[in-house]
């Protein structure tokens, strides 16, 4: 299914040269789920990752925080990979913590979420998935590996 909302590519080439800390909000220590493959693949390419979950200590060797507000650095991408009714309150802890990005991976749109974190002054990104782009966008050269 191809993403329901356009964004330009300058846009998300932006964000990810922008950022260095990326708030996994629901990564857990299981491999087979999508948020541990995206924080990994993100971490392979040079991203710091923030495993967000209430239930962990520690996943991919980075430590673990059962929430956003117990973070006690700035991020700057906070990507959610909750169900659709938890996003307003990761929205307002994202606001709360001053964060640059609000991303809603593949399938998660909330209209109501996003307008609140564009009035904060936070950039949304919804229904993508933050691997994929960064990996097109690797490959394509529009977005240098930080690893290379």
């Amino acid at each position: 299914m191809p993403n329901t909302i356009p964004y330009p590519d300058e846009l998300i080439i932006r964000i990810f040269k922008e950022s260095k800390k990326l708030a996994m909000v629901g990564l857990a220590s299981a491999p087979d789920r999508p948020a541990h493959r995206v924080s990994t693949f993100a971490q392979s390419h040079g991203y710091t990752i923030i495993p967000v979950h209430p239930a962990e200590t520690e996943v991919l060797g980075e430590k673990a925080y059962p929430d956003l507000k117990a973070i006690p650095f700035p991020v700057d991408i906070v990507d959610v990979f909750r169900r659709i009714e938890f996003m307003p309150e990761h929205v307002d802890e994202a606001i709360a913590i001053g964060a640059k990005v609000v991303w809603m991976q593949e399938n998660l749109i909330d209209l109501e979420a996003a307008a609140k974190a564009e009035a904060a002054g936070l950039t949304v990104i919804m229904d993508r998935c933050l691997h994929c782009e960064l990996n097109r966008l690797i490959a394509s050269g529009d977005l240098p590996d930080q690893h290379a």
